[in-house]
Formats: C-alpha cells, structure tokens, sequence
C-alpha cells in the first residue's frame, strides 16, 4: 500500500502546478459536486421529518419526543440553509470577482451544514429509535452511530490531513 501512495505522489508531483484562477476554478467546482450530494440526502431526510408531525402516532409521543422533533426539525431547516446557501452565493455573486471569497465562504458553510446534518441524524435516529427500542438502549445505539459520523466525517479526514503534512515535511527536509 505504501508502494501505491508513493506512485501516486510521484505522479502528482509530475502534473503541472495549477495556476491560482485554475485551483480557485478546481476548489468551487469541487464544492458545487459535494453540495449535490449533500444536498439531496438534507432534503430527503428534511422532508421525511416534515411528514411525522401529521402521522397519527405522532400524537402520542411522549413531551420529550416531541422536544427532540422540534430540536430536529430545526437542525434540519439549519442544515438545509447551510448545504443549498452557495448555490445562492453563487447566484448573487457570479462575475463580481469575489471567487476567492465565494469558496471560503462556501466551503465554511459546507462545513457547518455537514455538522447539522450530522446532528439531525443523530436526532432523527433518536426519536425514531425511542419509539422502537425504548430505554437506554436507544441513546447507545445513538451514541455509537454518531461517535461512527464523528470517525468518518470529521477524525479520519483530519489524520489524512495531518498524515500528509507529515509526509511532505519529511520529504522537504530530506531535499
């Protein structure tokens, strides 16, 4: 496996550097194709969220079911503002020449929408899983999915990231 990191490394390394207008270019589309994704599975999970207020079961849920359905519902709303916003930054500042800003800007809210989204699944799991299986149960499946979202989401990226600083930083000081 490291063989396979170290080809691809040396192949990177001998592409041509990318200009600053064609990594800023690279960056937003790249940001547009992970919005799409986002995206849908917001307005899904949105929408399914939306419907239980009118089921006839909802009435019968307990006052703190129903507290973790408005805190959810929130999330929701919250996390779908955030993953659709930089297709409306994108709308009201195309050609302005703000794409620099239109990137960081975007990629923040990116982030802070995966956070909601991450949390309105983890209520959504709650709520449902307190109908299903109720007692203490729930709240540890609950705990170990979202310590899961929290491994994949936000711990594995970050050691790729740290892994890789290393590696360039070994790799300078040897040249």
């Amino acid at each position: 496996m490291a063989k396979a990191v170290e080809a691809a490394e040396r192949e990177a390394e001998s592409e041509p550097p990318e200009t600053a207008r064609e990594r800023v270019n690279r960056r937003w589309n790249e940001i547009l194709q992970e919005t799409r994704v986002a995206q849908t599975g917001v307005q899904i999970l949105f929408g399914f969220l939306l419907s239980v207020a009118f089921t006839p079961l909802f009435r019968e849920l307990a006052t703190t079911d129903r507290v973790i359905y408005v805190i959810t519902v929130v999330l929701g709303a919250s996390a779908t503002a955030s993953l659709i916003a930089p297709v409306s930054l994108h709308r009201f500042l195309s050609g302005q020449q703000m794409k620099d800003e239109m990137v960081d800007t975007a990629h923040r809210l990116m982030m802070c929408g995966m956070v909601l989204l991450a949390l309105t699944i983890g209520c959504t799991l709650l709520l449902i899983l307190h109908v299903v299986v109720p007692g203490l149960l729930a709240d540890l499946l609950v705990g170990a999915v979202m310590l899961w979202f929290a491994l994949c989401w936000y711990v594995l990226p970050l050691w790729l990231r740290r892994r890789s600083a290393r590696r360039l930083a070994r790799r300078s000081t040897r040249n």
